[in-house]
């Protein structure tokens, strides 16, 4: 089971680390046109085109990553104090209630988007440049999917925890702390002392 999770942990990972390298394409395209505008005086036709899409493909694809790495919002001013247990049962319910339905109407009604914007080529009625905007709308579904993954990978972790009475381990956790490890070698290789033992961080 913790092959599972960390596999799902991976997945969201890499699919957001992978769509975080669309901030220098974003960087770019308001440099550029800043330049062009204030400086030459020659405002491009696309800037503002590739911005909202370049971010609104970042802000789709960072979700499920965002998820696997517990960062989203949490309203815990109650909710630390409390046992993993009572976190976990509470977390469950909410999964059920209001993130699985969310989702599933996420994924229906992004496929429609999805399917008419790639039927039609849809270009952006916002600029003469006419840039394609079909990528980014295909981009709702799968998101929803991914979304949907790491949401059963949660639910599944809620499960283990009511059960053990401990939150299991995330992706993320387990490489904090072989970094440790590694650091505390090389220390080790490089002085020839001996390294106090690793103590992990508390759980966020």
């Amino acid at each position: 089971m913790t092959r599972f999770l960390f596999f799902i942990d991976s997945l969201s990972t890499w699919v957001g680390k992978a769509f975080a390298w669309l901030i220098l394409v974003l960087t770019f395209g308001v440099s550029y046109e800043v330049f062009v505008r204030y400086v030459l005086g020659r405002p491009t036709t696309w800037a503002f085109d590739i911005s909202y899409i370049s971010y609104g493909a970042m802000f789709l694809m960072a979700g499920a990553y965002t998820l696997s790495r517990n960062g989203h919002v949490r309203g815990d001013v109650l909710y630390r104090f409390w046992p993993p247990r009572v976190q976990a049962t509470v977390d469950l319910v909410l999964y059920i209630v209001f993130f699985l339905p969310a989702v599933g109407a996420w994924i229906y009604s992004g496929w429609g988007f999805a399917e008419r914007a790639i039927r039609f080529r849809e270009l952006s009625i916002f600029s003469p440049a006419g840039v394609p905007v079909f990528p980014l709308k295909a981009l709702i579904p799968v998101t929803g999917v991914l979304l949907l993954a790491q949401g059963v990978a949660e639910i599944i972790r809620c499960v283990l925890c009511i059960r053990s009475g401990e939150w299991p381990q995330r992706l993320h956790d387990v490489e904090e702390i072989e970094t440790v490890v590694l650091r505390e070698k090389q220390y080790l290789a490089e002085h020839g002392e001996q390294a106090p033992p690793a103590r992990p961080g508390p759980r966020a």
